[in-house]
């Protein structure tokens, strides 16, 4: 038997009667999606396996949400460590073992059934037709029958669903072929066993194929994403659904959370709200450089997770970098608690912002891809790289603050207090203009904090 990986995951996987298992395998250039080099080249065949592994997932994790039960992801290529930082640390995962399909499968079936497990679902990636609710009723269906099956249009089945373990039904397969369910279903019948049929869906896997993959990954009636909203995340479980909620306020958008390794429910979060998430080692500089590279919009939008968005953001983003001579943006500060000493925070640095041209993270801070790209991304500092970035961009041409709000949390201010935390910025500024270096500077503000 294959050893379980993230043991953690073993008491509470065996407390529920369903589990659903998604087989995939690395994304690797030549390795993935092979039928479709042809069309797509090794590279985008693979990066098209990442993207519909991530539509499943994405659909997996809302059945769970639904319906609790156990979810885990049976891989092959990479290793733990590489399938952790792409899908994120919330999933069990196991290691496929050797042999051919059937083999692999039947090994799933037979471990799920040894740890408790009462009733069992693998699907694959191929099949982006596939959902929560039909998975859910592959489920229902085994309080009928022996054997649920998905077929597929070239002959296959995108799903097999059991409630014990039946390893005739591997044995004797031609995989790979249009017989495959012609066979099984033949087994089935020998066997004695009633199987249930799903509806029959298209799945991917040949260039003819494609446009199978262009339904489900795109919604006609809405052009490409305007703006690519990214957000740089470390344990913010407490602010990261309002952060989103925000981002939903315009249409047109896509919103991608770069993830610095946090230890809380963000990840999770996120991705269940519909969220792009992606994994980074910490450093905010390095988050948001990587979430720009992964943007698709010509449009990127800068946005701290304790910040929300003011309704109809997209609208002001456009008419601001449509302005002659305009390279960058911002909006108004404004904090989510009042007080007069908060009050006279927010006008200090709205004046500082139109006055002097320099809006800080809070303000959300927007621009041109292309113009991003020049730039040079963000400077790779641990403190201070808004700033720098600002001031960079300033010798280029005029950085404008849109008159809408974005209100950002005043926890930090509430809880270092409203005066230290704003003297502790100046120093920071004031030391950082002097030539004090970013680390020495960091180590000190984590000191004060």
């Amino acid at each position: 038997m294959v050893k379980l990986l993230h043991s953690e995951f073993r008491i509470p996987n065996s407390a529920f009667g369903n589990r659903l298992i998604v087989f995939t395998r690395y994304p690797e250039p030549g390795e993935s999606k092979t039928r479709l080099i042809p069309a797509l080249g090794p590279r985008g065949a693979a990066d098209l396996h990442r993207k519909m592994t991530e539509h499943t997932l994405s659909w997996a994790r809302r059945w769970k949400e639904r319906f609790p039960s156990s979810l885990e992801v049976h891989f092959t290529g990479g290793s733990e460590e590489s399938f952790q930082k792409w899908l994120g640390p919330d999933l069990s995962s196991r290691p496929q073992p050797g042999g051919d399909l059937g083999d692999r499968m039947h090994e799933a079936f037979h471990q799920a059934f040894q740890e408790g497990v009462e009733k069992v679902v693998i699907v694959g990636t191929d099949c982006p037709g596939l959902n929560e609710d039909l998975c859910q009723k592959a489920f229902e269906e085994l309080d009928r029958n022996e054997v649920v099956l998905g077929p597929a249009k070239d002959g296959g089945y995108y799903l097999i669903a059991l409630r014990r373990p039946t390893e005739e039904l591997f044995r004797g397969i031609p995989w790979g072929t249009g017989e495959v369910l012609a066979k099984t279903l033949e087994t089935a019948r020998r066997l004695g066993l009633r199987v249930s049929l799903l509806k029959t869906l298209d799945d991917v896997d040949r260039p003819e194929d494609l446009p199978v993959w262009e339904k489900f990954s795109s919604t006609p009636s809405l052009p490409s994403p305007l703006i690519s909203i990214i957000i740089p995340t470390l344990n913010e479980e407490e602010n990261i659904e309002a952060c989103l909620a925000s981002c939903r306020t315009s249409p047109n958008t896509e919103t991608i959370v770069v993830d610095g390794e946090s230890r809380d429910r963000t990840v999770q979060i996120a991705r269940s709200l519909g969220a792009r998430v992606i994994l980074s080692s910490p450093g905010r500089s390095r988050q948001m450089n990587l979430g720009a590279r992964e943007a698709s919009a010509e449009l990127l939008l800068f946005l701290h997770a304790d910040t929300r968005l003011p309704v109809g953001f997209a609208d002001s983003v456009s008419e601001v970098l449509s302005r002659p001579g305009t390279v960058a943006g911002a909006f108004l500060f404004r904090l989510d608690a009042r007080s007069p000493s908060l009050s006279f925070i927010q006008r200090v640095a709205n004046w500082r912002s139109r006055r002097f041209q320099l809006p800080y993270g809070d303000q959300a801070i927007f621009l041109k891809k292309v113009t991003f790209e020049e730039m040079g991304g963000y400077p790779e500092m641990p403190i201070m790289e808004d700033y720098e970035f600002i001031r960079r961009l300033k010798r280029t041409g005029r950085i404008y603050t849109a008159p809408l709000p974005a209100v950002t949390s005043a926890r930090r201010w509430m809880e270092v207090g409203v005066w230290k935390t704003t003297l502790v910025n100046w120093a920071i500024v004031t030391a950082y203009s002097l030539g004090v270096s970013p680390a020495t500077l960091a180590r000190w503000y984590r000191k004060r904090r």
